[in-house]
């Protein structure tokens, strides 16, 4: 038995544990910074497994870090378990059905993705212990991933400074070696302070601050026409001012999320936003503070890695579903348009088929149609050579941050996903254990793309997580 079969028979041998353990992630959906439960599942696992456990890592709460075996190179395993508001979904229906309760739901598959993580690193973990080999395996419970942007914290406090390569996966409905696209980011929110007053009868007396949201909101649209098309500018208004309107309303406040392919532009853009946040303080007559609330780096590629792990790839292939899962997936595809699915198919630069389910391992290279959202596994990217997978899921052309995502986190189909690509990213960490040119060549090739442009963390060096985010 050579080392991948060995490895994946690992893998199966536990997989039932940590379909229980997504199960119970997905039945408690917790916001950024807010996920005690789901972390404290995954310690019980991390201890159920024999880990050296780290409890709040880098000073943040909800992350956790699980450390096996001694000496020679680390390998580290990234796992997330933040949900998203508004997308709570009862499971297995192919028909919108929100839960009671808060409202919150794993429309990402993030339940699916740390407990896949979990796994492989176990596997490892025993691998390791099995065939003699020097050599540490880390599980890293990372929170937040949802705009709180805890890995890029977790890098700049160091908690990634001794590892050797990064191995992490997304949900997707395609299996894949992921491309490194994503858009660098900062939240920004701006608070605007007025003078309150009564809007009737001393109007002159007011100094609006929803007036200078309001009119920095139309200077940033205008601006849309003049930046890099890839990049992507969205706000949401946290605070009014109040609810009458008969108050001149003294204070305001809207977050910013801005975007850009690579950070220098990211920064670019920031200086233009705070500008034009300054110009609706000038024509109001207000006050303007900017505060980083978080921010991520884009994705750096590392080929070496990726290569390799697309070797994994050839040798398994795509999950073996059957038609249980294929009738389902189909139900979810009714609730979508065409334009959803034909969407998903140029996403990834594949001719558009007629399977419901991903039957098929995409090619590295093809000529896609970039649509990308940001990560955090960026920082990381950017100090630890790292590769990430795609595995398949849910029904193709099924939209991110949907409730039809929600509702297929708990199907057969998402679980031999998960097991799935579990076993292509513990083979892909025996590749590096046992062969430490792999690792020379990924290092290297990671030097080589921050030669010109280090590492710089996008959050501010005064700002601490946003440990309260989810109460915003």
């Amino acid at each position: 038995m050579d080392n991948t079969e060995e490895i994946w028979r690992l893998v199966d041998a536990r997989k039932d544990a940590f379909e229980g353990l997504s199960d119970r992630i997905w039945g408690m959906p917790e916001l950024q910074y807010a996920e005690k439960r789901s972390v404290a599942e995954h310690i019980k696992e991390l201890e159920r497994e024999g880990f050296r456990i780290t409890r709040e890592l880098a000073g943040i709460p909800t992350a956790v870090m699980g450390e096996a075996g001694e000496g020679g190179p680390v390998i580290a395993v990234l796992g997330e378990y933040d949900a998203l508001p508004g997308l709570s979904q009862e499971a297995g229906v192919a028909e919108h059905r929100p839960l009671p309760g808060a409202g919150a739901g794993h429309g990402c598959g993030h339940n699916l993705l740390g407990s896949a993580s979990l796994l492989a690193a176990a596997a490892l973990k025993d691998w390791l212990a099995r065939n003699k080999v020097e050599g540490r395996v880390r599980y890293y419970g990372c929170p937040a991933e949802e705009g709180g942007a805890a890995k890029a914290f977790m890098v700049r406090a160091g908690a990634f400074a001794d590892v050797d390569i990064a191995i992490t996966w997304h949900p997707s409905a395609f299996c894949e070696v992921a491309d490194a696209l994503s858009l660098a980011n900062t939240r920004i929110d701006f608070s605007f302070t007025g003078r309150a007053s009564h809007a009737a009868a001393a109007p002159h007396l007011g100094r609006s601050a929803l007036d200078a949201v309001e009119l920095m909101n139309v200077g940033v649209n205008y601006m849309r026409e003049h930046m890099p098309s890839d990049a992507r500018i969205h706000y949401a208004v946290l605070d009014t001012g109040g609810i009458a309107p008969n108050v001149v309303q003294a204070t305001a406040k809207v977050r910013y999320l801005i975007r850009a392919r690579e950070l220098p532009e990211l920064t670019r853009l920031i200086g233009r936003v705070k500008k034009i946040a300054e110009g609706a303080a000038l024509m109001t007559e207000t006050k303007v503070e900017a505060k980083v609330i978080s921010g991520v780096s884009n994705l750096l590629a590392n080929a070496p890695l990726e290569q390799a792990m697309f070797e994994c790839w050839q040798r398994l292939g795509p999950p073996a579903f059957d038609e249980n899962d294929r009738a389902f997936a189909r139900k979810i595809q009714d609730t979508l348009s065409d334009e959803d699915i034909a969407t998903a198919y140029r996403r990834v630069g594949v001719p558009k088929g007629g399977a419901p389910l991903c039957d098929a391992v995409v090619p590295m290279g093809t000529r896609r149609t970039p649509m990308v959202g940001s990560t955090d596994v960026g920082d990381v990217s950017w100090v630890v050579p790292t590769v990430q997978a795609h595995c398949a899921t849910y029904a193709i052309g099924t939209p991110g941050h949907s409730w039809q995502l929600t509702a297929q986190g708990k199907t057969p189909a998402a679980k031999k996903g998960m097991v799935h690509v579990a076993k292509i990213m513990a083979a892909t960490g025996v590749q590096a254990l046992t062969d430490p040119a792999l690792i020379a060549r990924a290092k290297a090739d990671l030097a080589a793309r921050t030669k010109d442009h280090p590492y710089v963390c996008p959050i501010p060096a005064d700002i601490g997580p946003p440990l309260d985010m989810a109460a915003d």
